[in-house]
């Protein structure tokens, strides 16, 4: 222990502008010390890039200064402190950030206006290495887009409301001065000076550092993923003294005159001291307003008692029965009401419980209080006319109830309306025994509000002992700073006061406000003896000083300082001595106390001898602390906390330290403990709630043997600390404040006394400031939020959060998790001003905080992930030896549809009216046949936005519009037979019959999703590259679209000047063609399928005229389609099996096609379902998005369509098609909503094709209902399948994608080792069917090894047959269902794309599990997409609410993703809803997403850079 009491050391002490409280000259040097350390290490902390708008600032009203702010409890500093050593140590703009980055990154659209070519001038030669590293990083994913060529990386494409216009991304502003010829440059579209990768790789800089724990090298493969357990450190301090013995305080006194009973006194002095003032209370400039005499104090609340019991029902019914409880709502301006309720309850007997005056609806904390008021059965409530007038109103003058609350009759204690009591009545006075007394209202850690009782001889023992400890005497005057509801206001200002006939002078807080030295004024006035006051009143009073000359403060004996635990008290004594000792102030009359709701007062420190030395400090070691043991401080002086003592035990107490958690086991000597107590003077319970009393209220502290110390019982203060010597009280912080990390315990107090100590402050207000803990991953993770001032800047904000990271990593060897600032004056607010923590952390929680500057440090503070997964060597093992159809015992995984072959019996397909396959394997062919046998049956017809039927076509029709077409081609085009053509069209029919003009003519269309042409920027190039790509000799389009492509704005993004030939097919020659090509063979191309895939690479395949006939024979069979059936298709139809079903396979099966083209469904959502009805379809097919449209638009109407008619028990199968995992939940939300309509929840199925087989399962009318399965999520990243029961931890849904295709074969194979797998073992999907693609179109010279794609053979097993890797993820499981053979029924489950999977901490990541998650965490998600940029995950989330809530998402994602996927998400980006480019199946292209954030050209709200 050091003195510090030499008067030296107090003469270097400057009244700072600084909040006192958690002042102290040496913390700031520490802070210093640990900050410049810091600096020598010059790390570069990306910062967060904003939208300006983004930047919200509280409205100007709202940003009142501290000092008169809306009551802030312990704000302040009302002069910014002089000397600023630190800010100036710290101005070098090195430091923690690179300012060049700042002048770029303030703002995006600034810093994108710039073209790729040339770098901002403000990214200075300094940055140059950087940049160096960041472009090689940029240019490293080129070796892997090998396979098929990724050419459409940087083009763009807009969609409408998530439906079917784009393949590529939405990308707003593109035009920003950027051509996209140089972006074209850089081989991936990553332009070479990106800001965002330059951040990323400043951010991966700081991510080098080694982290704390260090992690251990290898994850097991077998043993299931559990969180690291960091190894206990053998140098950690354990305590080493004896065990404590409990400490006696001393005997409390028997004095002759003490009353049998508080209200006694009253009685007494109101008899014989009537005139003898009681309580004097001052208006809002501080001067006295009134006082109340004991006569009148002692004749109102005999009046109140009479009222209450006698009046407020009838003489039968009493409203009020003595025992009952009674809510005390009074403001802080009015404690002479006050006065008169309490003592008026206590001379009825009933129960009062103060309460504070609720404001609004929404208070902080309000349904809190009402559980309170619940559980003590309260009914009625009193209060004042002034504050009954104040309450929020109805709008017919009823007060508003409040959120939570229970009903409560409202009763008025002004004098004029009580009654005078009748003479014979006399309030019933017994000798003080357990009866309740009063309840004084506590919240607990969590925001709970509960009751602590406290009994008649609890509270006069109190007052006995408080009159002891602090020597009141008779007549005495004390100033009364703080609140007189509760705690040590009530227990010395209202309670001990008239038990000694003490004269209170209370001073309110609006006072306070106004003139912080009014206190100071009403003891100089008074000549008071004792005041009662806080930390802040010290500090608030020694600001404003210098206005007051003449102030004496000699009469003082006792300045009671009632936070005085708070170990950041002993500055705010200490600085107020030093300004006041000039005043009279005498040293020694400075008493700190500690007190808890439960216990009472816990210790006072006595009021010392004159000129005797005062006590000494505890220096302690801030790492001892924080493993719980009393170390002190000699080493490091950096991380030390100074304690004053609190005095020692009250008068007739025992007190013990205890282990806070667990059994309440005696501390050793040097170890820090909870402080429990054992006395008459303390609460008795929790009202109302018995189970939570006994922990706090009926403890029986054991030895380390386990054994009981006695049979007394003590009660839980909430208190840390120790019993230093002399048997002196030492507290260094309370339970609620403290925070559990990785088994290490710190305070609430010191964290925020170390954030306050980084200068300069001129970012936050001081005493607006809350720091909790959030459970995350299985360990408590530490948040900071503070409320910013309204002229900070972005830069100087961001400065002082990585200052304030610094400190706290340094001093308390912790790191923060998230550090937040919110606008000035939105924290919630307790009553008093004080910021409410437990709400703060719930509106944390829910994201309603609405921070404008955030920083999360998941890097540096998660340091128990698992260990990261080595890759096992890949080798054909002797466990994979196959016999028979086993793998390693297990059958192997695979299945297969019908056979094909089993329909060619004539006689069938006589009864199907299928024309003869053998005789026509092409699709020019049957179309002329259907032609000849029935020309006028209606094939195609295309409705529009009105459900009107725009265009039909029959068989002949068709087949006359196509040889005009063919006619046309081979006159205007000059084409040659093997030509590729373009079909630009929009949906339609025309689209079709150019189609079979190109057969006939013997050309391979390429059908093209025209441009869009209100954003032909981004949709242009995408149609040029196809047409380059597939190097077709002509363009087949419509009037309207040869306009377009020829047009002014359509040069701006391409050379307009070297389209092939287009021919426009709106008016056509009456001529016929000489002939009809026939292919000489059926392996000859009949067309080429473009297709953008969800990793952005455009890739043709190649389909033969004999894939296209087993295809149509396979959907003929599985869906049983034929010329009598109608078929609805709200498809987009130019890729995939959407094409095969809007073009072909009518002509090939002759049923009839609606076809509704899905944008349509933009200007009239119930086009499509309304269709169904219409025409009693049995069958249709769509996309996702069209069943998102659906389910988003029409989900709320459903009654109005069936108001309608609207009818869909006609609809047996609904089938969407899909190259993705089926979307489960889309999918049942979809059949949910429409149920009511009739729709069968059996009827909605999917299908799954890919680019070497469009179409490989689709569930048809045979066959079982589509099973779901649950699997374990931790053994997917693993590549195993584990089955587990429906809402298993972890557990993801999956649905069979369909039944297989008849003649389609698939199995699941090792994408390493190219051997088959066990059945339930996750592999890639292989195919094997006669509707395979036959191979890419490409331009690049890979053939070879894209050959390998469709070729390939098993590396055992069945070498002979031949396979097509479909490069998706998935499973086979054979199910107990039975198929239509009446064999076991297997089925296929499509978990993902292997392109899309992310390999994160050796592990494997399916994107959409991830995106799932992310939806959940905020109620403003729309929708997300993840993608990797060197080994960081990037969550791009975009935002539905306001911008506001921009900064609400990043700690709620990143701790969704933690939590349930073991991942620290590295960037996140908050954008505009529709940003996250989709392609036309519905399918996010995170590729493109990617491209564009490495762009910059995304716009984005916020991003945010996790440290």
């Amino acid at each position: 222990m050091s003195s510090s009491s030499t008067r030296h050391h107090r003469l270097h002490r400057s009244g700072g502008a600084r909040d006192d409280r958690y002042r102290s000259d040496i913390h700031t040097e520490a802070v210093q010390a640990a900050l410049a350390k810091h600096k020598e290490q010059k790390m570069a902390l990306p910062m967060p890039t904003k939208r300006r708008s983004a930047f919200v600032q509280s409205p100007v009203e709202n940003c009142t200064p501290p000092d008169t702010s809306s009551a802030s409890e312990d704000e302040g500093s009302l002069r910014r402190r002089q000397a600023a050593t630190l800010a100036q140590s710290l101005q070098s703009s090195e430091f923690w950030i690179n300012r060049s980055l700042q002048g770029s990154s303030t703002s995006s659209s600034a810093s994108s206006t710039l073209s790729h070519g040339e770098s901002s001038k403000s990214q200075g030669h300094n940055h140059t290495q950087g940049n160096a590293l960041a472009d090689v990083l940029a240019h490293t994913r080129i070796d892997g887009s090998n396979v098929p060529p990724d050419i459409t990386s940087s083009v763009p494409q807009e969609r409408g409301p998530r439906g079917e216009t784009g393949t590529g991304p939405a990308v707003k502003g593109m035009s920003r001065g950027q051509s996209r010829s140089s972006m074209m440059d850089t081989a991936d579209g990553v332009p070479v000076n990106s800001r965002v990768s330059t951040k990323i790789q400043q951010l991966l800089n700081t991510l080098k550092r080694p982290k704390r724990p260090p992690l251990s090298e290898f994850f097991l493969d077998d043993a299931e993923e559990i969180v690291e357990v960091p190894r206990p450190d053998p140098n950690t301090p354990r305590p080493e003294g004896r065990q404590m013995v409990p400490v006696k305080g001393e005997p409390l006194g028997v004095v002759s005159n003490w009353p049998p009973a508080l209200q006694a006194s009253l009685a007494r002095w109101g008899a014989t001291q009537a005139k003898s003032p009681a309580l004097t209370t001052l208006d809002i400039t501080g001067k006295p307003l009134y006082t109340l005499t004991y006569g009148k104090l002692w004749s109102r609340s005999l009046k109140l008692a009479y009222t209450l019991l006698n009046k407020l029902g009838t003489k039968s019914e009493p409203v009020l029965r003595p025992g009952d409880r009674v809510a005390l709502v009074y403001p802080n301006s009015d404690p002479g009401m006050f006065w008169v309720a309490f003592y008026g309850c206590l001379l009825a007997e009933v129960i009062p419980v103060p309460i504070e005056v609720p404001l609004s609806r929404k208070d902080a904390g309000s349904q809190q209080i009402g559980f309170l008021l619940g559980s003590c059965g309260i009914s009625l409530a009193l209060t004042s006319e002034i504050c009954l007038k104040g309450l929020p109103k109805t709008p017919n003058g009823e007060i508003v109830q409040f959120k939570g609350w229970p009903r409560l009759r409202w009763v008025v204690t002004d004098t004029k309306y009580l009654t005078k009591p009748s003479k014979d009545w006399q309030p019933h006075i017994p000798t003080a025994n357990t009866d309740t007394a009063y309840i004084e209202y506590k919240a607990s850690k969590e925001g709970t509000v509960m009751g602590v009782a406290v009994s008649k001889v609890s509270m006069l023992t109190h007052c006995q002992a408080l009159t002891q400890a602090c020597n009141y005497c008779e007549g005495e005057t004390l100033v009364n700073v703080l609140d007189f509801k509760k705690d040590m206001g009530l227990w010395h200002g209202v309670l001990t006061s008239v038990m000694n006939r003490i004269h209170t002078i209370s001073v309110p807080y609006a006072v306070m406000k106004a003139c912080p030295l009014s206190w100071v004024q009403r003891v100089h006035v008074s000549k008071a003896r004792v005041a009662l006051v806080k930390c802040r009143d010290l500090h608030w009073a020694m600001m404003a000083h210098r206005e007051q000359k003449d102030i004496n403060l000699s009469s003082l004996r006792m300045l009671i300082v009632a936070d005085g635990a708070n170990p950041w008290s002993v500055s705010s004594c200490d600085a107020f001595l030093n300004v006041f000792q000039s005043h009279g102030l005498k040293p020694e009359v400075i008493c700190p106390c500690a007190s808890s709701p439960e216990a009472m007062t816990v210790a006072i420190r006595r009021p010392g001898a004159r000129g005797a030395p005062l006590p000494a400090r505890a220096v302690l070691s801030m790492g001892g602390l924080s493993h719980g043991v009393i170390r002190v401080n000699t080493e490091d002086k950096n991380s030390a906390l100074t304690v004053q003592d609190v005095g020692h035990v009250m008068p007739g107490a025992l007190m013990c330290i205890v282990k806070p958690d667990g059994s309440p086991m005696l501390c050793k000597t040097d170890e820090i403990g909870e402080i429990v107590l054992n006395s008459r003077a303390g609460g008795t319970m929790y009202y109302g709630l018995s189970g939570v009393t006994k922990n706090t209220f009926e403890v029986i502290p054991v030895n380390s043997g386990g054994t009981p110390i006695g049979d007394v019982t003590f009660t839980r203060t909430g208190l840390l600390g120790f019993v230093g010597p002399g048997s002196l009280v030492f507290v260094v912080g309370k339970t609620e404040g403290l925070l559990l990390v990785s088994g290490r315990r710190h305070n609430a107090d010191d964290l925020v006394a170390t954030a306050l100590a980084v200068e300069p402050v001129k970012t936050v207000y001081r005493g607006r400031i809350a720091v909790f803990s959030v459970n995350v991953f299985y360990d408590e993770r530490i948040v900071i939020v503070a409320e910013q001032r309204p002229d900070a800047s972005e830069e100087d904000s961001f400065q002082w959060m990585s200052r304030v990271l610094q400190a706290i990593d340094s001093i308390h060897q912790v790191g923060l998790y998230c550090l937040a600032l919110v606008p000035a004056n939105t924290l919630p607010k307790t009553p008093l001003g004080g910021i409410h923590v437990s709400e703060t952390k719930h509106c944390f929680l829910e994201g309603s905080l609405h921070p404008c500057n955030i920083l999360m440090c998941p890097h540096t503070c998660v340091t128990n992930l698992p260990k990261p997964r080595q890759k096992q060597p890949v080798g054909v093992g002797p466990a994979s030896i196959m016999v028979g159809n086993l793998v390693a015992g297990k059958r192997i995984a695979q299945a297969a549809g019908r056979e094909l072959a089993l329909i060619e019996d004539q006689e069938l397909s006589r009864k199907l009216c299928m024309w003869p396959v053998t005789m026509h394997q092409f699709l020019s062919e049957a179309l002329q046949w259907r032609a000849q046998t029935d020309p006028d049956h209606v094939l195609f017809m295309l409705l529009n936005a009105k459900g009107a039927a725009v265009s039909t076509a029959t068989s002949l029709q068709l087949h006359k519009r196509a040889e005009k077409i063919t006619a046309s081609l081979q006159e205007r085009g000059g084409i040659n037979t093997g030509d590729n053509v373009v079909l630009l069209y929009p949906p339609g029919i025309d689209l079709i019959a150019a189609f079979y003009g190109c057969l006939y003519a013997g050309c391979i269309p390429v059908t093209v999703r025209p441009p869009h042409p209100q954003n032909l920027a981004a949709t242009l190039p995408t149609v040029r590259m196809i047409i380059d790509v597939s190097k077709a000799s002509c363009i087949l389009t419509t009037q309207a679209l040869m306009k377009t492509l020829r047009s002014k704005e359509a040069a701006l993004s391409v050379n307009v000047k070297t389209w092939p030939t287009i021919i426009d097919t709106d008016d056509l020659s009456r001529k016929r063609p000489p002939h009809i090509y026939k292919p000489p063979t059926a392996e000859m191309l009949a067309y080429l399928d473009f297709s953008v895939s969800t990793t952005g690479m455009l890739t043709g395949v190649k389909i033969s005229h004999a894939a296209v006939s087993a295809l149509c024979r396979s959907i003929k069979l599985q869906c049983e389609l034929y010329s009598s059936r109608q078929v609805a298709i709200c498809l987009d139809p130019y890729c995939g099996l959407g094409f095969v079903l809007w073009c072909i396979s009518s002509v090939y099966s002759g049923h009839q096609s609606i076809l509704i083209p899905p944008m349509e469904l933009e200007s009239s959502l119930p086009l499509w379902l309304s269709t169904l009805s219409q025409y009693k379809i049995r069958d249709t097919f769509c996309s996702y998005s069209v069943m998102e449209l659906c389910t988003k638009g029409l989900g709320t109407q459903t009654e109005a369509l069936k108001a309608r008619g609207l009818n869909l028990s006609c609809v047996r199968s609904c089938v969407v098609v899909a190259e993705e995992r089926p979307r489960l939940t889309l999918s049942q939300s979809f059949s949910k909503l429409f149920k009511d309509l009739g729709l069968s929840p059996r009827a909605v199925s999917t299908a799954f094709g890919s680019r070497v087989n469009l179409a490989i399962c689709l569930q048809g009318t045979a066959g079982p209902d589509p099973s779901t399965v649950y699997v374990d999520m931790k053994s997917l990243r693993h590549d195993r399948v584990r089955l587990v029961e429906r809402g298993a931890p972890q557990s993801l849904p999956l649905m069979e994608s369909g039944t297989i295709l008849p003649g389609v074969r698939v199995i699941i194979v090792n994408p390493e080792t190219k051997g088959p797998l066990g059945d339930s073992h996750l592999g890639e999907i292989w195919v094997n069917s006669p509707h395979n693609a036959s191979g890419y179109y490409t331009i690049y010279g890979e053939e070879s090894l894209q050959a390998a794609h469709f070729n390939m053979r098993l590396s055992f097993g069945e070498p002979h047959t031949l396979w097509a890797r479909t490069g998706y993820l998935g499973f086979v499981r054979r199910t107990e269902l039975l198929d239509a053979a009446g064999d076991r029924h297997d089925a296929l489950f499509v978990v993902g794309l292997l392109d899309e999977t992310l390999e994160l901490r050796g592990l494997r990541y399916h994107p959409i599990d991830i995106e799932t998650s992310v939806s959940r965490a905020h109620r403003s998600i729309a929708e997300s997409a993840v993608f990797t940029w060197t080994n960081l995950l990037v969550v791009v989330a975009e935002l539905s609410g306001s911008e506001q809530e921009a900064l609400d998402l990043v700690p709620l994602v990143t701790n969704v993703v933690l939590e349930e996927h073991h991942l620290i998400v590295g960037v996140v980006v908050v954008v505009d809803p529709g940003v996250i480019p989709i392609n036309s199946r519905g399918e996010k292209q995170r590729m493109h997403l990617r491209d564009s954030f490495l762009a910059d050209q995304l716009d984005p709200i916020y991003v945010a850079y996790n440290m």
